[in-house]
């Protein structure tokens, strides 16, 4: 499975959605790759955690989020569920729960009903190895409009998860102790 070829069949490669999304679906890769290297993921995994961390943002194009080029009709939040759709009708289970799991450092049952998010009511953390790397690489980049960015720095994507809670740092400073990565 080519995973360009998939988001080929949804996105215009001309269009701007396409290029952020494979910059950053690039950009996240290389990524969960060095941290799979690092704690010594089995090389059986790493060719899907290389094309799932591609295929993680593919229901992008059906949100409302025009700085990106997407003129979708549903929030942005939803584009894990999205793609989740998305991938599971392509015969892709696993990626598609990449997709779904990789919002935040994952989403509880108890937040999308308490905050009455426009989600399914259910939980959305990501559960094996490979989707807490992905999860976690993905924390590193960002998809803006212009196309630019360099990594994030540790402290930067801790600031930027301290709205969602204190326990989301928790989640996010263990997964950067088990990856290699020191927290500030």
């Amino acid at each position: 499975m080519n995973p360009v070829d998939l988001i080929r069949e949804y996105y215009d490669p001309a269009g701007k959605a396409y290029g952020l999304l494979m910059r950053h679906g690039e950009q996240v890769a290389r990524k969960a790759l060095a941290v799979a290297a690092r704690v010594e993921v089995p090389a059986t995994d790493l060719a899907f955690i290389e094309s799932a961390a591609v295929l993680h943002d593919i229901g992008i194009f059906l949100t409302d989020a025009p700085l990106l080029g997407c003129t979708g009709t549903r929030p942005y939040l939803c584009h894990g569920v999205l793609g989740r759709e998305l991938l599971e009708k392509a015969g892709l289970p696993r990626h598609a729960l990449v997709c779904e799991r990789h919002v935040g450092v994952g989403i509880t049952r108890e937040e999308i009903e308490k905050k009455r998010l426009p989600l399914p009511s259910r939980d959305m953390r990501p559960l094996t190895l490979e989707e807490q790397i992905i999860c976690f690489a993905d924390k590193f980049f960002s998809k803006n409009g212009d196309g630019s960015g360099g990594e994030k720095s540790l402290s930067r994507i801790r600031a930027g998860l301290a709205p969602f809670g204190a326990d989301k740092i928790v989640t996010f400073d263990a997964w950067a102790r088990r990856f290699g990565e020191v927290p500030p």
